[in-house]
């Protein structure tokens, strides 16, 4: 629920200077690009149906993250979404995490391709299970509104993450279509039932009533796969899971996810847990702010998302080298930028009422975020390009900057949050992802 996918289910999250919500898996974007491998199960898309398949299951997978917490904000207090917003963040991280690890090792299978995808569903479900009991049993634990969240979080988090594991089958699998069905009814059932929750709403409430609209979706998915799988030997020779061990290949310690968990932890991962630790520490209104802005931007991470899934194969079909490739993405920087900077002056300029409507009470407090997150969105775009210029050139290159500038920004998000409350935080993390962006395109400089 969105180079390889990041996060799914997650919107993004303030702080987040990554893809965003890339839904199109690594394999999914070449397939669509026009790559060359050959389908094993028939019936998947390619070339511009594959294209339009992939971009409209992000957007619909983008839409259902937006409308998540713009609903959850309008039936709840303030008080009520701050304490949904801890919440749905653990959720952002544990998905994150997850899904990295096996999600994207998944989608690099290039042989046995079915037996990869039932090992991938046989290793989710305990792994989910086990998940789940520590969210339930530290929600109880805690207590209070926030404990009871975290523990209903726990009680539907194995129906979610299979879903999305479901996902990432359809990707490798070549049947962007399949996820996109799977996703739009995610999208209905879950504006359907978040939009019938009383004014008021508790936070564990709304969290089993998201929850519960991933049901449908997951049943569906699950039908559609079962035509798609078929008996077939287990010897591929798919890289990183090593399919022919079955669920054993992901306790392995060469297992390529473990990589890619700890790109996600430097990169989208500190900035949300940081995000997190501000509503333990400080106030958790300061996390609902935070993340009612990042939801109004909710958009962009879709086009963040679908440059870095489409971005990688198209650009290396480009002839001219370096050069080349660095102009197409700084033309790609300056008009995500715009992009950016024209959303946010959108917000600016949105008379006050009309804000209310989309957040409820959380609109003053975010409204006051605003420019600091407009800003923040708009350097990302330039750090976006430059990141993805990276992948393409030197890809060695991309996890430094991460380090570095994730923490830097996780020390800025405190500082500013100590000077100036949470308006002070979202222009640290503004500050950060102009550093980052800075960072990043000097590296492209040197590299091309």
């Amino acid at each position: 629920m969105t180079g390889p996918p990041v996060t799914r289910g997650a919107d993004g999250g303030a702080g987040d200077d990554g893809a965003g919500d890339a839904k199109a898996s690594g394999a999914e974007a070449e397939a669509a690009a026009g790559g060359e491998h050959e389908d094993e199960g028939g019936g998947g898309l390619r070339g511009p149906a594959a294209v339009v398949a992939s971009v409209l299951d992000q957007a619909a997978a983008g839409l259902t993250n937006i409308l998540v917490l713009i609903l959850a904000a309008r039936v709840s207090t303030a008080a009520g979404f701050a304490q949904f917003s801890m919440v749905y963040l653990v959720f952002t991280v544990t998905l994150g995490l997850f899904m990295s690890y096996v999600g994207q090792a998944l989608v690099l299978v290039r042989e046995a391709r079915e037996a990869a995808c039932r090992s991938a569903l046989a290793f989710t479900v305990p792994a989910s299970l086990v998940a789940a009991a520590v969210l339930a049993a530290t929600g109880l634990w805690l207590g209070g509104g926030t404990g009871r969240a975290l523990t209903a979080l726990g009680a539907v988090l194995p129906v979610v993450l299979l879903q999305d594991a479901v996902r990432y089958c359809f990707s490798l699998l070549r049947r962007p279509h399949h996820a996109l069905a799977s996703d739009g009814l995610r999208l209905l059932a879950t504006v359907g039932l978040l939009a019938a929750q009383p004014d008021g709403a508790d936070a564990a409430r709304l969290i089993l009533a998201w929850g519960a609209a991933a049901l449908p979706s997951l049943a569906v998915a699950a039908l559609l796969l079962r035509r798609v799988l078929r008996t077939r030997g287990s010897t591929g020779s798919g890289t990183g899971t090593g399919t022919g061990a079955g669920t054993r290949a992901y306790l392995r310690r060469g297992h390529l996810g473990r990589r890619f968990v700890v790109e996600f932890a430097v990169g989208n991962g500190s900035s949300q847990l940081a995000v997190l630790a501000l509503g333990l520490v400080g106030t958790p209104l300061a996390v609902g702010a935070l993340r009612g802005a990042s939801a109004l931007f909710g958009p962009l991470n879709v086009f963040f998302g679908a440059a870095n899934a489409f971005g990688p194969p198209l650009l290396t079909r480009l002839g001219g080298g370096g050069r080349a490739v660095t102009r197409a993405t700084l033309l790609l920087g300056v008009a995500l930028a715009a992009t950016g900077g024209a959303w946010a002056g959108l917000w600016l300029l949105l008379p006050d009422g009309w804000g209310r409507q989309v957040l409820g009470d959380t609109w003053p407090a975010v409204a006051a975020l605003l420019p600091a997150t407009g800003t923040q969105y708009l350097l990302m775009g330039f750090g976006v390009s430059a990141l993805l210029t990276l992948r393409v050139l030197s890809p060695r290159e991309t996890l430094p900057v991460q380090v570095v500038f994730s923490l830097l920004s996780v020390a800025l998000l405190f500082t500013g949050f100590a000077l100036g409350g949470a308006a002070g935080a979202a222009w640290g993390l503004a500050a950060g992802s102009g550093l980052k962006a800075a960072a990043s395109w000097l590296r492209v400089r040197k590299t091309a």
